[in-house]
């Protein structure tokens, strides 16, 4: 492959790994999703990650449970995503390390940016856990955050749609597609691909974000490699 980006942040979610079954792993397309991973990685493009845990937990599954004790569940979701991500690409020969924002050490490395950019310089991919290590923030936030910390060239988020539409493309067949947008029309038109805290961070920061279809997974290569894919945000 022939890639343009040198250092990459990629946004899974969560659902993504659960397949057709929505809850728990579909291995097939773990290891699907690795693989791409792995083709980035051996092209020598540098990949953090950032995967979400909707497959197990998303947000109260009652108005009555307590938001910061919902949101540390959730946290805990990504944490072991992200340690099911590491064996895999591990498995597959992927120096690979977990991260995580608030400290959970046997089972993961606490994140501080020098670490980080230390190991992706040295080849390693990283895959950072449990968000922004706070209640009331995404993953999204989390990935954004990340990225601009890292100093990444770009955000790849992965969905279960082929870009950023005016409206839902579920609920309205009339839904309009953009190819491309400023993150000052993302946040002013309140897009819902991405939380409005996350696109805020990357306007501040002049990160650019691709948002792209991964039902097929080689959209992962397609985005790396500067294909038109999707919607670029910049």
């Amino acid at each position: 492959m022939n890639p343009v980006y040198r250092r990459v942040l990629l946004k899974l979610s969560g659902e993504v790994l659960a397949g057709a079954k929505g809850t728990g792993y579909d291995y097939a397309v773990v290891k699907s999703v690795c693989e791409r991973i792995k083709t980035l990685h051996d092209a020598g493009v540098q990949v953090g990650i950032v995967v979400g845990g909707g497959n197990f937990w998303r947000g109260r599954s009652s108005g009555e449970m307590d938001r910061t004790k919902a949101d540390h569940m959730g946290m805990l979701a990504t944490v072991m995503n992200s340690i099911m991500l590491q064996d895999t690409l591990i498995q597959m020969g992927v120096d690979t390390r977990v991260l995580t924002a608030v400290n959970l050490e046997p089972f993961a490395e606490y994140y501080m940016k020098d670490r980080a950019v230390r190991y992706l310089s040295e080849g390693k991919v990283c895959i950072y856990g449990a968000g922004t290590g706070n209640p009331l923030f995404s993953t999204d936030s989390g990935a954004a955050l990340r990225a601009i910390e890292t100093g990444a060239d770009i955000i790849l988020k992965g969905t279960n749609v082929d870009g950023v539409y005016n409206k839902d493309p579920g609920k309205n067949p009339d839904a309009v597609k953009y190819d491309r947008l400023t993150l000052d029309e993302a946040v002013e038109k309140n897009l819902k691909v991405m939380d409005t805290a996350a696109f805020s961070l990357c306007r501040e920061n002049n990160m650019k974000i691709i948002v792209f279809n991964l039902n097929d997974f080689d959209n992962i290569i397609r985005a790396v490699e500067g294909e038109k894919i999707g919607t670029l945000a910049e």
